[in-house]
């Protein structure tokens, strides 16, 4: 255990990734429970890293704009696709769902087969790298997460089933290049499942406390540790949920 790796240059940007990530994902959580479509976040996000992935292997920065246009336009028509497919076939979603994170997920892989670095750059896409985000990335992510967010808290009763795929597809898709896949699943499902029998408010709450302590606890952990933040970050936030919904009985919800 090292002291060294508490450096608040470091943490305190990670920490805002988490709470931009938050912002929408809580809301939007409700709604995927909802819905019963827990892992439509995890197959719309390898959907956007695909695109991703398809920019590196042609040669493009993966960080560059045209790399942030593939990923939102792969996640666009991911989105617009599952969307038209739960008009169609709304009784076997969650199988489509699976079957399209698969594609998506075996489709980068086949296209990383033969580079050197393929490994890397999947593991960066499914952990995330959230302890090297810099100010300038939270800026564009902290905008377009709180046009999500208005457009949501808003418009939701218009939008429609196609308009939330969308607005979904728009919010997974900033977050996965902030945090990764695993924690985009994680912030999205864990704090909305663990507020579930409490009243909203109460559960809006919980969910909050969750998040932020999960992320918190996890980073200095991870620092301390020197252990993938990405993945203990994961770890923090279920376990925060749990003991939370041990220590708050739902009559007080």
């Amino acid at each position: 255990m090292s002291l060294e790796g508490l450096d608040a240059g470091i943490l305190a940007p990670a920490f805002v990734a988490g709470l931009i990530v938050l912002s929408t994902h809580i809301p939007l959580g409700y709604e995927v429970l909802k819905r019963g479509i827990i892992f439509i976040d995890i197959a719309v996000a390898q959907i956007a890293g695909l695109g991703v992935i398809i920019a590196y292997t042609l040669g493009w920065d993966e960080h560059g704009l045209a790399a942030q246009l593939a990923a939102v336009i792969s996640a666009l028509l991911g989105a617009w696709l599952l969307g038209r497919l739960e008009t169609r076939y709304g009784r076997h979603q969650e199988a489509l769902i699976g079957t399209s994170f698969i594609l998506a997920a075996t489709g980068g892989i086949l296209l990383l087969a033969n580079n050197p670095h393929g490994g890397e750059h999947l593991k960066e896409l499914l952990v995330g790298q959230i302890l090297w985000v810099e100010w300038r990335q939270l800026l564009y992510a902290a905008i377009i997460s709180l046009a999500v967010l208005i457009v949501w808290i808003r418009y939701r009763a218009r939008i429609g089933s196609l308009g939330f795929y969308l607005l979904f597809a728009i919010a997974i898709t900033v977050s996965v290049q902030l945090v990764g896949v695993y924690l985009v699943f994680a912030s999205l499902i864990v704090p909305a499942l663990a507020s579930t029998g409490y009243s909203v408010r109460s559960g809006l709450g919980l969910s909050v406390i969750i998040g932020i302590t999960g992320y918190a606890t996890g980073l200095i952990l991870s620092a301390l540790l020197d252990l993938p933040s990405g993945a203990v970050i994961v770890w923090t936030i279920v376990i925060a949920a749990l003991l939370l919904k041990l220590a708050i009985p739902k009559k007080m919800g």
